[in-house]
């Protein structure tokens, strides 16, 4: 043992050498710790690049697909029709206005199949294809009359597009009518067959026999792909794209050129992200490297060394102080671990109330050293808490592999949701982070879990909601349209034929009419039921909407179809539906529509299914049609465009009527300060019957009439402004719905600015209504559109919030006043805790925001009740006011 100096040091040990090794010890620690602080900032930023990489690629080949879609939506008129003039192909690109979704399309051509480079030149025994139809006409004249074999990539796209009868990409080529132009020349086109009237050919000889034409849409591939990147995606990478179809390398797109190249260090040895897309006969590879990006984060493993540098000065001083003398190092050193152990009780009473799960267990066995208040608790374990192993209190097998699998991994850790339970305990859902750390030398797991059960239960719940119909527990029509997108993936892709039955039931409208919509609610909720169990389980059942009804049959032919069919007709047939001592018998028309074979489109199907329901109950309704062609050209004039028409003739005879219906305030305050109210429209019929909005809304939607119809509202409504609550009060705020093609037309809001002035009606008195979809689909241009209108006065209300894909945090980039709750959430609020608890969420964060809430669908006092007790601002429904005309439309006679 070493002699004991006088001044309490040791011989052979001086005092600097103490000081000297704690500042080296702490400086090495500080080294380890910024070094360890740098390498998780690096991981954390190249997972972030790797998303960015991997979105950018998806938002790529959904545009290509997107296009596709686009060409694909124009083949359609040339099959319904055996000649196309030019005003039909201006039309209906006027109608589908392709630049606002693509501005790289260039122009949209259709090239007529020929044996003769012109038409005054004598056959030459060569396949030509001379342009006849170009749209948009300005810029593009010159492809009038291009014969399309004259340009090698764009001719070997056509021919592979006839041979296989889908959407065919072209290789990169000079447009013609960008020539002289500024800007590169890039192009691509997609190309489509046009075959003649009949039945889908059936072979390779019979497609390039029935061939007619081609029809394109060529793009400027190199606006195309800027469109579709992510604006984050050029501040962070250097991307290019080029076409590798057949080993060659053709130049596509590269984004920022010498410069960009230069900021991602593309000499250096960094790996690019990079991925293929196989899209209409042509591969394209897209390479991202990262640019060199200064990380606004990269100073704080400086400054962590620098809390360590720090503090290992003060150690070496606080060494130099205690190798002083003996006296002051034992006083010292007591304070010391008496301040450790304050420390560590204080660590421990902390933890204890921390709400968290936490666990410390030995590596080797994962037997818990420690576990929190929280943890025992939830657990269950009582006494001494060694006898519990971390890895027995995960349920699924591959987890528990993983966490006992960490004692061999030092830096290893994990962040999963799991299964957790104790022994004798239910299992519950968590968010479960185990790493490693070192205790005196000795390898431990630290373990922390927040119980989830709850949130994960209503997201699920949510989830569930987002594609089920609330009334009947079936798909709704989103989830139906996606089950029917996979069927067509899977026939395109050789699978077996498919089925589609579409049901409508017969004189629903009387129910609703004698007994109430209730009574129609519960009627289609038992008819639920019944057809669930009918089907067979694969079966897709869903509720389309109303009295609406689809079901998709896998691998079934045409005879056992129809024999589905008719079951279902029989069952429906023989149900009695009784109701408050009344019975009431029900029958339903079901089309039927057989899926084979690929190059199938869920808008031609569902148009067919509708004209099959539709033919049903034209020859006498309780019966079973199976469509054909045929069926198609017989309903024409009576199915796909009467509605149009009907709608076109009612606004030209002024037989739409306004109808109103009053939303009360639930705060006493309110009351003195006048009426709010929601404007509705309706319609009568030719016979002056009163015709159901579902009835016509959705034919004014699908054939782009809501614009017009909505400025009939807007303006009627305007022009009677004094005279449209029967009962005189003044009109405190008056709510009218709008469409989503409707805020897209850039006029719209001059029109409403001048009628506002015209008619003397102040616009904070009015109120626009959009649903939440219609918002979120569109999100700039409503964003745009709002707040045009909202700078002179008007207010805007989110309608049916919730029923669609809009989260919160969209409420934070919409300028809104007013949240309309989904009425489906209004209506369970009573027997549903889940629907409790999104009113209340929903209400909160809307009060959070500055926002009124409102709830409609209220149909009893009890739900009125609770909706002011969560603080909910106004209640609307059959328990507040029923709709009934407007004062202006009274007396108006019938037709």
């Amino acid at each position: 043992m070493p002699e004991q100096r006088k001044d309490g040091g040791f011989l052979g040990q001086p005092t600097w050498l103490w000081s000297f090794g704690a500042l080296v010890f702490g400086l090495a620690l500080s080294a380890v710790a910024a070094t360890l602080h740098h390498d998780a900032l690096e991981r954390s930023q190249a997972q972030r690049l790797e998303r960015l990489a991997e979105r950018s690629f998806e938002a790529i080949e959904t545009q290509l697909r997107t296009c596709g879609l686009l060409v694909r939506s124009v083949q359609a008129l040339f099959l319904s029709s055996d000649s196309v003039t030019g005003e039909e192909f201006e039309s209906i690109y006027a109608n589908l206005r392709p630049r606002e979704q693509f501005p790289s399309l260039q122009a949209m051509a259709y090239a007529e199949r020929s044996d003769r480079p012109a038409p005054d030149v004598e056959p030459d025994g060569r396949e030509h294809y001379l342009t006849t139809l170009v749209v948009p006409q300005a810029g593009n004249q010159g492809l009038l009359g291009l014969d399309v074999a004259s340009q090698p990539a764009n001719l070997a796209a056509a021919r592979f597009a006839r041979d296989a009868d889908r959407p065919v990409m072209s290789a990169p080529f000079q447009l013609i009518q960008r020539a002289g132009t500024a800007g590169p020349n890039d192009g691509v086109t997609i190309r489509l067959p046009v075959y003649s009237a009949g039945p889908p050919p059936r072979d390779l000889a019979e497609r390039r026999a029935r061939e007619i034409g081609s029809l394109a849409a060529s793009f400027r591939v190199g606006r195309l792909i800027s469109d579709a990147l992510p604006g984050e995606t050029r501040e962070r990478f250097h991307v290019a794209v080029v076409d590798v179809t057949g080993g060659a390398r053709l130049p596509l797109y590269e984004d920022g050129g010498d410069e960009a190249a230069a900021r991602a260090g593309l000499g250096a040895d960094d790996p690019a992200y990079s991925h293929e897309i196989a899209y209409g006969g042509r591969t394209w590879r897209i390479e991202a490297r990262p640019l060199l990006v200064t990380d606004p984060s990269g100073w704080l493993p400086e400054l962590t060394f620098g809390i360590g540098v720090l503090a290992s000065l003060l150690l070496a001083t606080l060494a130099w102080s205690i190798a002083g003398t003996r006296a002051r190092a034992l006083a010292l050193a007591g304070e010391m671990t008496e301040q450790f152990r304050q420390s560590e009780e204080r660590f421990r009473a902390l933890n204890e109330l921390l709400p968290a799960l936490v666990m410390l267990a030995h590596a080797g066995d994962t037997r818990l050293v420690y576990a929190n208040q929280a943890c025992r608790d939830r657990f269950g374990i009582e006494g001494d808490v060694s006898r519990v192993r971390l890895v027995d209190l995960v349920e699924e097998g591959r987890l528990r592999e993983q966490v006992a699998g960490l004692a061999g991994t030092p830096d290893g850790i994990i962040n999963e949701t799991a299964r957790l339970r104790g022994a004798n305990e239910a299992s519950f859902w968590s968010t479960l982070s185990v790493s490693t750390i070192d205790l005196g030398g000795v390898p431990h797991l630290l373990a922390v879990a927040n119980d989830i059960t709850e949130l994960r239960v209503l997201s699920e719940e949510l989830s569930y909601q987002a594609s089920h119909d609330s009334l009947t527990g079936l798909h709704n029509r989103r989830e139906f349209e996606r089950r029917l997108d996979a069927a067509i993936s899977s026939l395109d892709e050789g699978g077996p034929p498919w089925a589609l039955l579409y049901m409508d039931l017969d004189q629903f409208k009387l129910i609703n009419d004698t007994s109430g919509h209730y009574a129609g609610d519960q009627l289609l909720g038992q008819l639920a039921q019944l057809l669930s169990g009918l089907l067979p389980p694969d079966a897709v059942v869903a509720r389309l909407g109303g009295d609406e009804f689809a079901i998709l049959l896998r691998d079934v032919d045409e005879s056992r179809a129809v024999a589905m069919a008719e079951a279902l007709r029989t069952e429906v047939d023989g149900y009695v539906f009784g109701w408050e001592q009344r019975n009431y018998t029900i029958s339903t028309s079901i089309g039927v529509v057989m899926l084979r074979g690929p190059g199938l489109s869920q808008r031609t199907l569902l148009a067919h299914a509708d004209t099959a329901c539709y033919m049903a109950k034209e020859r006498g309704r309780n019966r079973v049609h199976l469509f054909s062609e045929q069926d198609s050209e017989t309903s024409q004039r009576r199915s796909e465009m009467e509605w149009a028409g009907r709608i076109r003739q009612a606004l030209s005879d002024g037989r739409f009527l306004l109808y109103f219906q009053e939303l009360a305030p639930l705060w006493e305050g309110e009351r003195a300060d006048g009426v709010h109210m929601e404007m509705l429209v309706r319609l009568r019929d030719e016979n002056g019957q009163m015709v159901p909005p579902g009835a016509f809304i959705p034919a004014a939607e699908r054939f782009g009439l809501m614009p017009q119809l909505d400025r009939w509202v807007v303006e009627t409504t305007l022009a009677n402004f004094s005279g449209l609550h029967p009962s005189g009060k003044p009109v405190k705020l008056c709510a009218i719905n709008l469409s989503g093609p409707t805020f897209e037309d850039e006029a719209f809001a001059d029109f409403v600015l001048d009628a506002l002035e015209r008619h003397g009606v102040s616009p904070q008195r009015i109120c626009f209504e959009i649903t939440e979809t219609a918002a979120v689909s569109s999100m700039a241009r409503a964003v745009e559109f709002m707040q045009r209108l909202r700078s002179a006065g008007c207010r805007f209300s989110l309608d049916d919030f919730g029923s669609g894909m809009a989260s919160f945090g969209y409420l934070k980039n919409l300028p809104v006043d007013f949240i309309k709750i989904d009425g489906s959430f209004i209506r369970n609020i009573e027997t549903d805790p889940v629907s409790y608890s999104i009113v209340r969420a929903v209400t909160d964060i809307g009060h959070q925001l500055g926002l009124q809430v409102v709830g409609e669908w209220v149909a009893d006092e009890r739900a009125r009740d609770l909706l002011r007790g969560l603080s909910v601002d106004y209640a609307q429904g059959f328990a507040i006011h029923k709709p009934e005309a407007a004062l202006c439309f009274r007396e108006r006679p019938a037709g």
